[in-house]
C-alpha cells in the first residue's frame, strides 16, 4: 500500500511505453483492416464467372439481406461485407426485388447494385393482335403474374372503371409494346402499365375522329381487333377498314372468321366451316355489325385504319397466299379470286372466303 501511494506502481516509463506499444498494434491491425478491405472490395467475388440470381423480399432486414447472398455464395467474409456496407451506408437502403449478380464483380459494385436498385429487368414483347388469353400465357411463362388473379382483374368492375376503361372486360386495351417488367411488380401494376400505354397512344384526335364516324372508344378499339386479326400487313389495313365500313353501310354481315374461333377455348388455329356456323356472340357470320368487344389488342395502325379507311368500294378481300390480299368490289369478281388464290379443302375457309353458296344463305 506505501508504494502505491507513494506511486511507484504507477510507473510512468514503463507505462507510456505500453500505451505506445499499443497504439502502434492498434494503428498497424488499423491499416491491416483497411488494406484487406480494399483488397477486398475492389476484387472479384471469385473467378468462377457464374450468373446467380437472388431475390430480396419485401421488409427484408440488412442481416436478413445478407444471410441471402451469404447463402448464395455471393459474400465471402462477413466481416469485410459488413464494414463495406457501414462505409457506404448501405444497411437501410436496399431495394427489394430480384437481383442477377456475376460472380466476376467486385463485392463494392455488387453492394452498388443493391443501393440503386438494380433489379433484373425481363424484356417482353407483346405483339400486335394477340388476345386476353395468349397475353396472359406470355407474362405467365416468365412468372411475372398470378394467372388466376390476371383473368380476375380482366373483368374486374372497379379495376376497370380505374382504369377508366367502359366495358366488362380489359380484352383489347392491353397496348402491343416492348415492356421492362420484374418480379417486384404485381399482376396488378403490369395491367395498369398496359392500359397506361393504350392511352398514351390513343390520341385525343383519335377520339375525336371515332366520334365523327359515331364510334365510342370500346367499338374503336372492336373494330380494331378485327382488321388486326385478318391482317399483319399496315399498308392494306385502311383497306380491310373499307370493307368492313362498306359491308356495315350496306347492312352486310362482317364474316370475319377470328370472330367465330374468339370465344373457343380449345382453338387450333384452323377455321372450319362448322365454326362459322356456331351460335356466338361474337360470330359475324351469324350477328350484324360489331361483336360485343374486342376480340384481340390492335396496335396503333389497326385503330388508325378503321379512322381513316381507304376510299374504296370493295366488299370482300381473299388472302393471296403471301401476307397479302386480293380486294374485290363484287361477289362475282370474289369468286374469281376465290379460285385463282384458294385451294381450300372440303372443311377450311379463309376470311370473307367462303364459297358463292355460302353467302347466298346471308
Amino acid at each position: 500500500m506505501k508504494n502505491f501511494f507513494s506511486f511507484k506502481f504507477f510507473n510512468k516509463p514503463r507505462l507510456a511505453g505500453r500505451v505506445s506499444r499499443y497504439v502502434i498494434l492498434l494503428f498497424a491491425a488499423s491499416v491491416l483492416f483497411l488494406v484487406l478491405l480494399i483488397n477486398y472490395s475492389n476484387n472479384p467475388i471469385d473467378k468462377k464467372n457464374m450468373t446467380i440470381l437472388v431475390d430480396i423480399p419485401t421488409g427484408s432486414s440488412f442481416l436478413k439481406v445478407t444471410e441471402i447472398l451469404n447463402k448464395a455464395g455471393l459474400i465471402k467474409s462477413r466481416i469485410l461485407f459488413y464494414s463495406l456496407a457501414i462505409k457506404k451506408n448501405a444497411r437501410r437502403s436496399i431495394r427489394a426485388g430480384e437481383y442477377e449478380f456475376n460472380t466476376s464483380l467486385t463485392p463494392s459494385a455488387m453492394i452498388d447494385k443493391l443501393l440503386r436498385g438494380d433489379i433484373k429487368k425481363y424484356r417482353v414483347v407483346i405483339p400486335e393482335d394477340l388476345s386476353l388469353r395468349e397475353i396472359a400465357a406470355r407474362l405467365d411463362d416468365v412468372k411475372l403474374i398470378d394467372k388466376k388473379v390476371f383473368f380476375e382483374l380482366a373483368g374486374d368492375e372497379d379495376f376497370l372503371e380505374s382504369l377508366n376503361i367502359k366495358a366488362d372486360s380489359i380484352e383489347g386495351y392491353l397496348f402491343p409494346e416492348t415492356y421492362y417488367l420484374d418480379r417486384s411488380m404485381s399482376t396488378r401494376q403490369i395491367m395498369k402499365m398496359m392500359v397506361g400505354q393504350f392511352w398514351k397512344k390513343v390520341t385525343p384526335d383519335m377520339i375525336k375522329r371515332a366520334g365523327e364516324l359515331k364510334l365510342d372508344i370500346h367499338k374503336l378499339v372492336t373494330f380494331a381487333s378485327l382488321i388486326g386479326k385478318e391482317s399483319g400487313d399496315d399498308a392494306e389495313k385502311p383497306m380491310i377498314s373499307a370493307v368492313f365500313h362498306n359491308r356495315i353501310r350496306k347492312k352486310m354481315r362482317l364474316q370475319s372468321d377470328p370472330t367465330a374461333v374468339y370465344d373457343l377455348e380449345d382453338y387450333n388455329g384452323k377455321v372450319l366451316r362448322s365454326h362459322l356456323r356456331r351460335n356466338s356472340p361474337y360470330n359475324t357470320y351469324i350477328i350484324k355489325g360489331l361483336p360485343p368487344g374486342p376480340i384481340a389488342n390492335p396496335g396503333v395502325a389497326s385503330l388508325k385504319a378503321v379512322l381513316y379507311p381507304a376510299l374504296v368500294k370493295h366488299l370482300y378481300f381473299v388472302s393471296k397466299k403471301d401476307g397479302t390480299h386480293y380486294f374485290s368490289n363484287s361477289l362475282a369478281e370474289h369468286n374469281k379470286a376465290i379460285k385463282r388464290y384458294q385451294y381450300m379443302n372440303n372443311e377450311s375457309t379463309q376470311s370473307l372466303e367462303t364459297s358463292k353458296i355460302e353467302l347466298k344463305k346471308r
